[in-house]
């Protein structure tokens, strides 16, 4: 079962996803999942590891194509397995999500290659987005991430 790209279904190892959970203010922005796995739900922006890249590199490359904005990164959140099995337990999909935290730097946010769609999203609304579990979990986690230094600057 090939997988490349284009298709990731079936992999014979896993990818690297690099996601970011971007502040602006008192909002962290979504974007709506143009491609499986969880196409159509909302997540974080980010996407896959290119060869020679930094984590830092793969989140600031990859929230320009996805929304159009310029971060800053800041620091590691989390590390996720997202795995996904078919019917008979065969892997359909794998990916090691390395999430970092980030603050917005400047851009208009516009959907653009994986993302159907984008928004802003004060903290307070997260839950009327039906996120992953494990994506409300990071989203905390950076939150207490930023907290802590701003704190301390």
């Amino acid at each position: 079962m090939p997988s490349d790209l284009g298709d990731r279904s079936y992999p014979q190892r896993p990818f690297v996803g690099v996601g970011a959970v971007i502040f602006k203010e008192s909002s962290v922005l979504l974007i709506k999942r143009g491609r499986p796995p969880r196409q159509g739900q909302w997540s974080l922006p980010g996407g896959l590891q290119h060869l020679g890249e930094t984590v830092f590199e793969t989140a600031r490359r990859e929230i320009k194509e996805e929304t159009g904005l310029d971060i800053s990164p800041n620091g590691l959140v989390e590390v996720v397995d997202s795995i996904t099995r078919d019917d008979d337990g065969r892997v359909r999909y794998h990916y090691t999500l390395v999430d970092i935290w980030a603050e917005w730097r400047s851009g208009e946010v516009t959907a653009g290659d994986d993302a159907a769609a984008c928004a802003w999203v004060e903290l307070d609304d997260i839950e009327r987005y039906d996120l992953w579990s494990e994506t409300v979990r990071v989203i905390m986690l950076a939150l207490t991430c930023r907290r802590t230094k701003t704190a301390t600057n």
